[in-house]
């Protein structure tokens, strides 16, 4: 039995009602909503049944937590396997990828099954990645060599009841095209077909508006909705971003720091908003790829345009899903540590520590997601 604890965990209804798509990756609801289907059944994402019913979380390591990996680590892959799956009320056990002893930990919990090599790739792989949306994530495995169904690719309930609004506004133009008299298009229901993972046959008429033949539909409708899902990611984030811009600078250490102590607080609070500053300007100049390719065939009659930049699409992804996933970590963790903008202040150690994992965050991923083609 492995010596590092096998944590509990509790609230899983909860987070399975709130969870975020960059955050959360709920197996056993995809398993609910799509498991009589057959890619899901012939390309399943862990082969480990118990595994392919758990719970993936990215998770902020705690100072608490430090001691069970080797190294410092900022955010960690968290595998939670809920004790009952009809009722997630009752929590599970969970283990980090990485922590000492954690393949010991995965056979202990998943215990059918003998191979784990295959799984234990997969999730060495998903904690090379800053989040979980699943733009990002598909890419990221594609090129690890993992073909697995294109169900447990989706938005996560929560962020689809958040994005429809803005969502809707965003398309309204190729919808007027495709369904100049349609109703559901007016309430916002092709918003909602368009964001779920599931076919729905309203959506054939976008096809020939697009004009992707039926081979191509299904990838480049992948392709829109990721594009739709960062644009909404980016506005929500823009606003968060600002306050930690603002109150970056405001920070004050308390205790007794010494001179490299303090002269590293002031450095480091200039890199991080220049390098913040420098990975928004990079995801708006993504997405304006994107703005010109739809205007082009909303306003500029080119379809040709448009269908081409989305087959070219998921090679985007990665750049732009790494640097959301990066400056929407620092922005959550900045209201989450500060909630009162006008109690800026923290033991210097601690500030010490935030700061170099925000600039480790600014920093490392890319040469993670990029550096092994």
């Amino acid at each position: 039995m492995p010596t590092s604890p096998i944590r509990l965990v509790r609230n899983l209804g909860d987070l399975q009602k709130t969870a975020s798509t960059s955050r959360v990756l709920n197996l056993l609801s995809v398993r609910m909503q799509h498991g009589n289907e057959p890619d899901y059944i012939t390309q399943p994402f862990f082969l480990n049944l118990t595994l392919n019913e758990s719970l993936v979380l990215k998770h902020r390591v705690r100072s608490d937590e430090q001691y069970v990996f080797k190294g410092k680590k900022h955010v960690a892959t968290k595998i939670i396997i809920p004790f009952e799956k009809s009722d997630l009320k009752l929590g599970g056990r969970s283990f980090f990828v990485g922590q000492t002893l954690w393949i010991e930990m995965l056979q202990s919990l998943a215990r059918e099954g003998k191979d784990f090599a295959r799984d234990i790739l997969l999730l060495e792989a998903l904690d090379e990645l800053p989040s979980l949306d699943p733009f990002i994530l598909r890419e990221h495995l594609r090129r690890r060599g993992f073909e697995i169904a294109s169900s447990y690719f989706g938005i996560s309930e929560a962020d689809m009841t958040r994005m429809q609004g803005y969502v809707n506004a965003q398309i309204y133009r190729l919808i007027d095209m495709a369904f100049p008299d349609n109703a559901d298009a007016k309430t916002g229901k092709i918003a909602v077909a368009i964001l779920g993972n599931s076919s729905d046959e309203r959506l054939d008429l976008l096809r020939p508006v697009m004009r992707l033949d039926f081979s191509t539909f299904r990838e480049g409708l992948f392709s829109w909705k990721g594009f739709l899902y960062y644009k909404w990611a980016l506005s929500d984030i823009v606003p968060k971003l600002a306050e930690v811009i603002r109150e970056l600078p405001l920070l004050r250490p308390s205790g007794c720091g010494n001179a490299d102590q303090l002269k590293y607080i002031d450095d480091s609070r200039r890199r991080i908003i220049k390098a913040i500053k420098q990975r928004n300007t990079e995801v708006a100049g993504a997405l304006k790829v994107y703005d010109d390719a739809y205007r082009d065939l909303t306003e500029n009659g080119k379809p040709m345009a448009f269908r081409d930049f989305l087959m070219n699409a998921p090679t985007m992804f990665l750049l732009i899903g790494e640097r959301i996933g990066v400056i929407s970590h620092i922005a959550s963790f900045w209201r989450y540590r500060f909630s009162d903008p006008d109690d800026l202040m923290a033991p210097v150690e601690e500030v010490i520590d935030i700061l170099h994992d925000f600039e480790a965050s600014l920093s490392s991923v890319e040469e993670t997601v990029w550096g092994k083609e």
